[in-house]
């Protein structure tokens, strides 16, 4: 049934949300971990033993290291989030909460809205709830020893309802000694030792006052703009995006007499091109807009191919309508009459809540014919990739959308002014385009306020690769990858230190932990030898060697070449195989400036963004870590086995 634009203002159509729920996190990731499995379990049990709860499915929270993640709120105790709830602990995990009114040990993820209160239960009855956990990397956990000694302060000093002391696991900082959280006040102890037990259960349990010297007070270093739903919505049900103010933005766009003011406030917010070029959002669609023609397209580009990264994937997945919703506002402005989703095969998840998503806005006439009333005309198709990297750069995706083989071809002219068919066509990234309705709700102004001198706004990452919890994150830009790598995601996985940062996937470069304190922008990483890209950050430790990981990206871009310029086909092919026999111990001195003349000749030469950075990796380990080049020529086979036995076999790898 069609809604006029009266029912979308005042959101006829929203779903109002349970007081009791438990919703399961269903994206990709969850799903590989049991979330489908627990989710069908939950529902059974709720079905079987009429429970006064509601099951609910939502997309990824980010916390990828966690899954499966669940969020619950009950009658008797306040909103909790839980990781690693595999199946069979359904059961429990209902029981807990429903029948005693209590905790699961163990599985809470604690802090999870960092700076905000507790949500209080509905009986307005917070229940007294402390969390402990070690935070540090050493052998020596303390959690049980301060969980030990503030349940017998509490026994000794708090004899009528005395809080429950309980066991997180994860409390979302890292490395800052033992954590208490104390949800029901709001208060989080940082570094908190045996002497501080008593202060904390007299001070703070009994008289509700703040030990200041603990308190952590650092804000959140994350900031949710273009994932504000995923996670908290049914990404299923078009419902739960119009209750958190879905749509409210492509409405004010559709009925305004002139696209002016939405190009003025993208402007204003500073937004750029979250697919890694960063051309500004404004500047595109302003010139896509001011070229004459009867017909004009938006194309959202969904074709995400770097190894480790899953930032559209999430999004598509957690948040489908954001994205559509962005891609009408951007239609509206430009004059489109066609859109076109171009996702990849290979996220079959993505492309079925997309579908859905269409289906679901067309029925409620905001996708098709006379939206809203307003005379304007609109449709969008999704077409599939099939796994070409190449086809993430603009032309080769237009040939690959018009039935033609993926492959670049040479600019001017932009797609701007003539792509799909010859027409101007804007295309846009799947994290530009869900982050446009919210920059427009909280106007650009506000948006701009965030980030760092040109780079303005937030990114997302996904952080990967040697590092302590991999997970999916929205920082401001201007955020030091030292913050990203340590204080967000743990610092590095196992015992040996973190070597280098890996961003911008194949086409960007490795900058070394010495240089970490740099803040994220496009013109910070790019003096670094490297480029935002689309998200990807891989973490590497002393095991990695430099010289393999420049072989690995440069192999990758080798086999995603379309082959149809000399410089890419012909230079990548040779300067992998230099990097080959330089890492099996036969290479010359000779090679390395050979290797930099190659790197120069694609760079300048090549016909398309795949070619031009696909030596970035093998330059930028070149200006860091030449070192271990050098060392494999100097020290010839024998070096070569020595470093390949010692990395089999675990050991710490240091290059002199």
């Amino acid at each position: 049934m069609k809604i006029d634009r009266q029912q979308l203002i005042e959101r006829t159509y929203a779903r109002k949300r349970p007081a009791a729920y438990i919703r399961v996190g269903l994206d990709t990731g969850g799903i590989a971990a049991g979330a489908s499995l627990l989710y069908e379990r939950l529902k059974k049990i709720v079905a079987e033993k009429h429970l006064p709860i509601e099951v609910e499915r939502v997309g990824s929270l980010g916390l990828s290291y966690l899954d499966p993640v669940v969020e619950i709120q009950s009658a008797t105790l306040p909103r909790l989030f839980y990781g690693h709830i595999q199946p069979e602990l359904a059961e429990e995990l209902l029981t807990a909460h429903l029948d005693r009114h209590e905790v699961l040990d163990r599985h809470v993820i604690a802090r999870f809205d960092p700076g905000e209160e507790s949500t209080p239960v509905p009986n307005g009855k917070t229940p007294q709830l402390v969390f402990v956990l070690d935070t540090d990397t050493d052998e020596n956990d303390k959690t049980d020893f301060i969980l030990f000694s503030l349940r017998e302060e509490i026994k000794r000093s708090i004899a009528a309802n005395p809080p429950s002391v309980i066991r997180a696991l994860d409390m979302r900082l890292y490395n800052k000694g033992v954590v208490v959280w104390i949800p029901h006040l709001g208060i989080t102890y940082t570094h908190v030792l045996a002497p501080d037990v008593t202060r904390i259960v007299h001070q703070t349990l009994i008289k509700g006052e703040v030990v200041e010297d603990l308190r952590f007070k650092a804000p959140d270093k994350q900031q949710r703009v273009v994932l504000r739903n995923c996670g908290l919505i049914d990404p299923e049900r078009i419902e739960d995006y119009l209750a958190v103010d879905g749509y409210q933005a492509f409405e004010k766009v559709l009925f305004a007499p002139s696209s002016d003011p939405v190009i003025d406030e993208l402007k204003a917010s500073g937004l750029r091109g979250r697919g890694g070029a960063g051309f500004p959002t404004w500047l595109k669609w302003k010139i896509t807009r001011d070229v004459p023609s009867d017909i004009k397209y938006v194309v959202c580009n969904g074709d995400e191919g770097d190894p480790g990264a899953f930032m559209d994937r999430s999004v598509l997945e957690s948040d489908p309508h954001s994205v559509i919703e962005g891609l009408l506002i951007a239609a509206r402005c430009i004059g489109a009459t066609t859109g076109y989703f171009y996702i990849r095969a290979e996220y079959p998840l993505a492309i079925k809540r997309m579908q859905n998503a269409l289906d679901q806005a067309k029925e409620l006439g905001l996708i098709g014919k006379n939206i809203l009333g307003s005379g304007w005309d609109f449709d969008m198709k999704i077409r599939l990739g099939a796994g070409a990297f190449v086809c993430g750069e603009e032309t080769a995706l237009i040939a690959s959308i018009e039935g033609k083989r993926g492959s670049p071809s040479p600019r001017p002219p932009y797609p701007s002014v003539s792509g799909l068919w010859g027409k101007p066509t804007a295309i846009n990234n799947v994290e530009t385009l869900a982050g446009i309705p919210a920059i427009l709700q909280m106007g650009g102004a506000s948006y701009g306020a965030i980030g760092h001198e040109q780079s303005r706004g937030t990114k997302v990452f996904a952080v990967t690769g040697k590092v302590r919890n991999a997970q999916l994150i929205e920082v401001p830009m201007g955020t030091t990858l030292r913050d990203i790598v340590y204080e967000i995601c743990g610092g590095c996985q196992g015992k040996a230190a973190v070597k280098a940062v890996q961003t911008g996937g194949p086409s960007g470069g490795v900058i070394p932990e010495a240089k970490l304190d740099s803040p994220v922008s496009y013109e910070s990483l790019r003096d670094l030898g490297s480029i935002m890209g689309s998200g990807g950050m891989l973490v590497m430790d002393e095991n990695d060697c430099m010289v393999d990981i420049a072989k690995f990206y440069l192999k990758f871009c080798v086999d995603e070449s379309c082959g149809k310029c000399a410089p890419c086909r012909v230079g990548g092919y040779q300067m992998l195989q230099l990097l080959d026999k330089i890492a099996r111990g036969m290479g010359e001195a000779s090679d390395v400036p050979l290797i930099r003349s190659i790197c120069i000749s694609m760079q300048n030469a090549s016909l398309c963004g795949l070619g031009q950075t696909a030596p970035n990796p093998v330059l930028s380990t070149l200006r860091y870590f030449e070192s271990e080049y050098q060392a494999y020529i100097e020290g010839g086979r024998s070096y070569a086995r020595k470093m390949k036995k010692l990395r089999e076999g675990g050991e710490v790898v240091r290059i002199p």
